[in-house]
């Protein structure tokens, strides 16, 4: 996929069969989201944002009652990482207001999330008191599928396009020599932030809306985030939601920084 390989995201057209498998997922995912507990676990951001890890009750192979996950998108990414099996997917629900301070974010982390999308690498999670990063999700890619149909303005999707191979590079710079099956117990603080910057400088920051039928793939490197909900954004009542999958590597070998 030149796309992906080159500028770290490929956005595929609609596909009336992913459409039918979203509305089945988005019917799942608001039965869900209307747990007590689990609403008051993942909505954050004084409401503005449903984060909704594991929210989606869809089988390893990605069918959610019955209707089977498909589309091309979903195809190109098995033809590239292998049929890998696939976690109970995020729902990220986002509503009007976004983004409001998150509860227990400093000043300055709130002003990197309004500011820079809150732009992050997935997999790379930050770790006990002092959020040390550390790679503990060693993901093949991000395959993200709108559930509804909202405006592009509707805090769509944001990605550094090309940032996947500078994050390669820097990274690999730190790992090289350290055996594969160690490098989650690597401090990568310094080198991600450094190399966040650098992205920031080098980089087009491209927004990427969709909607329900299409899907947009995103290279497990590039720096991407969520842009804020636009003034004259619309979406219906339930927030702007999309469901993600992160399936993550077999075992702890090379692949997280080899594979394409």
């Amino acid at each position: 996929m030149v796309g992906l390989k080159t500028k770290g995201w490929i956005q595929f057209a609609y596909d009336a069969g992913l459409a039918r498998w979203a509305d089945a997922a988005r019917a799942a995912a608001l039965v869900r989201m209307a747990e007590p507990a689990h609403r008051d676990e993942w909505l954050q951001c004084q409401g503005t944002w449903f984060v909704g890890v594991d929210t989606l009750t869809n089988a390893p192979d990605g069918s959610v009652g019955g209707v089977p996950l498909s589309g091309p998108g979903f195809s190109a990414a098995c033809a590239d990482y292998g049929d890998l099996p696939l976690h109970a997917a995020q729902v990220s629900v986002v509503y009007p207001g976004y983004p409001k301070p998150r509860e227990g974010e400093c000043e300055g982390a709130f002003r990197y999330r309004l500011n820079r999308d809150a732009a992050h690498v997935d997999g790379l999670l930050p770790v006990g008191a002092a959020r040390t990063r550390m790679l503990k999700e060693r993901h093949a890619y991000i395959l993200g599928l709108p559930l509804n149909d909202a405006s592009a303005d509707a805090a769509p999707l944001v990605i550094w396009e090309g940032s996947h191979e500078i994050m390669r590079a820097a990274l690999h710079g730190v790992l090289k020599d350290v055996p594969s099956e160690e490098w989650g117990e690597v401090d990568l603080t310094e080198i991600y932030q450094a190399t966040r910057r650098e992205v920031f400088e080098r980089c087009p920051r491209v927004e990427l809306p969709t909607v329900k039928g299409e899907a947009v793939l995103v290279h497990r490197l590039a720096l991407h985030g969520v842009a804020p909900w636009g003034d004259a954004a619309s979406a219906p009542e339930e927030g702007r939601m999309i469901a993600y999958f992160r399936p993550e590597f077999r075992g702890l070998g090379p692949e997280w920084m080899t594979a394409p």
